[in-house]
């Protein structure tokens, strides 16, 4: 094959490629609805990481309900973002044993999230919000926001979305005999 021909060639097979990048690009809208989950140790009150959700819809509020599923042996429960009917959460909730977090998948851990090098306490200035039961006092709320306060999307979040209440959930995989080591605050924020 002569070299003019297979430059042609080539030049013809990138400009494909850059063109289905473009229609891909053009064809999903753009994300405009984030939510952030973190994650945070209930017996240590440890950052673990979290995951930036998006959604298409947009709506003023920002409710969660729930679906449980009580464990006879084996349930669960799911959290939703109500106004736009999306899941937020999925665990599974095993009784003398211990469930995991099925949704969302490939949480990010602790590490890959920025910590601000500032020194200021911010704290969310109408509290927090209880998803599913409540299971905490204030002091303990504050104790778990203590420990995200310096994250760098929770502070972005909190600056876009001054006047929202950060929904905090208990997640208690394991019950009946259940060990607290397992369990975790589950935070969300909405810009």
């Amino acid at each position: 094959m002569n070299t003019l021909k297979f430059t042609a060639i080539l030049i013809f097979l990138a400009g494909m490629v850059s063109s289905c990048e473009k229609n891909e690009e053009s064809d999903s809208p753009a994300l405009i609805n984030p939510v952030l989950m973190l994650i945070v140790d209930y017996t240590t009150s440890h950052f673990e990481g979290g995951k930036e959700l998006s959604f298409d819809e947009n709506p003023n509020t920002f409710t969660i309900t729930h679906d449980y599923d009580s464990p006879g042996d084996f349930g669960g429960i799911k959290l939703f973002y109500a106004e736009i009917d999306e899941m937020l959460f999925y665990g599974t909730v095993i009784w003398m044993g211990c469930g995991k977090i099925e949704y969302p998948e490939n949480l990010l851990p602790a590490k890959r999230f920025a910590i601000t090098p500032d020194k200021n306490y911010v704290f969310p200035a109408n509290g927090f919000e209880t998803v599913f039961h409540e299971v905490a006092r204030d002091d303990e709320y504050n104790t778990v926001w203590s420990s995200v306060q310096n994250v760098v999307k929770a502070r972005e979040y909190l600056a876009s979305n001054p006047s929202q209440k950060v929904k905090i959930f208990l997640y208690t995989p394991s019950v009946g005999s259940g060990n607290p080591a397992d369990w975790k605050w589950i935070l969300f924020l909405k810009k």
